[in-house]
């Protein structure tokens, strides 16, 4: 997949790619106040199919932000609605100064409070806010949020800064609602900020085609090059992968990574089991396959004609796990490394990062990441450029895990993750993620596309399940998920 390459409208943009959008827009014949009308009118559209006509106040800035919502007033008004635009400032840009003039309803200066309205229409600043709020404005957005009133935002949450997600000083608007356009900026997508803005609709305003690297995981970025069985396959032509358990008392978790990459479709699916744990294993397994090992030979030839290997889950932070991971690299099989094997490298994460190939999937949570990338969080501006910087260092498929997951390769793509539910905030869901993503490429997907799928199908299983899920039921929810998907491409 070329990072330039179009995906259905979901690729997520910076403020300066935007603004370049914006641009090359009116270059090629596009007047910049007939994109302020297609804007405005989005906005009407969007707060008219989900409001039945009320009092609404549009909260207007003096820049374009503010000329959106001007034109949003005068097109809701001409619907019957009952408007009126309180005026941060009198408005600065030719567009905005345009838009003004066309509204001809009440006007009133923005004061501390908001004047009576069922209907607040943020539309103070947009996305490119470099500045926290005003005072007054912090005071103002903090009582909207207590008072519970409805809130529409253009573009973005007045406050919240659109190139990471976190509002830039101690205080950001929160909409039920956020109309923005042409596509999804990293405000959108990560948290905060996602949070803050409610619902998002991506309003279509005639931009065209944009070239990005970043991109909403949805089945529109990997769902065409999913690997569905041909009409001849068998169990060794779906792909191989085996698992490594831990000892005894720890052997759960390699189980539930097992049976998930199982359920994904790999043909052949073997557990590599220490002695000591054989019986607790054999147990608990019925299709997953269980072999012994116990020497660092023993595990390199067992790996030796498989296509993909998981190994951390319930490994143990142990010289054995840190032996495994080295023995695994020799073999050739893609790795996913998850859990205790990437916890093993805290002291000399360099050791992992000159054994892995790209091919290879690393999928830390926050303290993990951490331990592997110490201090890389801690100094990005956001969890996408951490992830990319983390991934250009190990030159592997990096999947940094949280409410808003990341998915980011060593060639610059990355993916942020908009399905993240808490009802995954359980023990042993890492686990099963590891486990399908593993599936996943053992079946002969390209890996940051694997780490993709998986990370959105662990998801949909969750969500599908809901309240009281806890890691087992994850894996037998995997059928339906995959027969949504099949009927998508049927």
């Amino acid at each position: 997949m070329s990072g330039a390459s179009s995906t259905g409208g979901r690729e997520i943009l910076t403020v300066a790619g935007m603004i370049a959008a914006d641009a090359v827009a009116v270059a090629d014949g596009t007047p910049s106040f007939e994109l302020m009308e297609r804007a405005g009118a989005a906005v009407a559209e969007a707060v008219a199919a989900r409001f039945a006509p009320r009092r609404t106040v549009v909260l207007a800035g003096p820049g374009n932000n503010g000329g959106d919502g001007y034109v949003a007033a005068r097109l809701l008004r001409e619907r019957g609605w009952e408007v009126r635009v309180e005026m941060l400032a009198p408005p600065k840009t030719a567009d905005a100064r345009v838009a003004a003039e066309r509204w001809a309803g009440e006007t009133a200066s923005l004061g501390e409070r908001v004047g009576e309205g069922d209907l607040i229409i943020d539309a103070l600043f947009g996305v490119g806010l470099d500045r926290p709020l005003t005072a007054a404005l912090a005071r103002l957005a903090r009582a909207l949020e207590r008072s519970g009133e409805s809130v529409v935002a253009v573009d973005t949450p007045s406050g919240l800064a659109g190139d990471t997600g976190r509002p830039l000083g101690n205080a950001s608007f929160k909409a039920a609602l956020t109309v923005t356009f042409h596509r999804r900026k990293i405000a959108h997508a990560l948290q905060p900020g996602r949070a803050l803005c409610g619902e998002v609709v991506v309003a279509d305003i005639g931009l065209g085609e944009t070239a990005a690297t970043l991109f909403e995981n949805t089945p529109d970025l990997w769902l065409g090059r999913y690997p569905w069985p041909a009409v001849a396959a068998y169990k060794y032509t779906r792909g191989r992968l085996i698992v490594v358990s831990g000892e005894a008392w720890s052997t759960g978790a390699a189980r539930l990574a097992a049976r998930a990459a199982l359920r994904v479709g790999a043909g052949l699916v073997t557990i590599l089991s220490p002695p000591d744990a054989l019986m607790v294993n054999a147990a608990h397994l019925e299709a997953v396959m269980l072999r012994p090992f116990e020497t660092e030979i023993e595990l390199e030839t067992a790996a030796s004609d498989v296509e993909a290997a998981v190994i951390g889950p319930g490994a143990g932070v142990t010289e054995a796990t840190l032996s495994n991971v080295l023995t695994l690299a020799r073999t050739g099989a893609a790795l996913v490394v998850d859990a205790d094997a990437l916890s093993v490298f805290r002291d000399e994460p360099d050791e992992l990062f000159q054994i892995l190939d790209r091919d290879d999937v690393l999928t830390p949570h926050a303290g993990e990441f951490e331990r592997v990338f110490p201090g890389v969080l801690a100094s990005a501006p956001e969890r996408i450029t951490a992830a990319r910087q983390a991934a250009a260092r190990a030159q592997s498929v990096v999947l940094l895990k949280g409410p808003d997951t990341v998915i980011a390769a060593a060639d610059g793509r990355a993916a942020v993750n908009l399905t993240g539910t808490p009802w995954l905030a359980t023990a042993g869901s890492g686990d099963v993620l590891a486990g399908l993503i593993g599936g996943l490429i053992a079946q002969g997907m390209e890996s940051f596309e694997a780490a993709c799928a998986g990370v959105w199908i662990h998801a949909a299983c969750a969500d599908d399940f809901g309240a009281g899920l806890i890691s087992e039921d994850l894996p037998g929810i995997v059928p339906r998920v995959l027969k949504q998907l099949r009927a998508r491409v049927a």
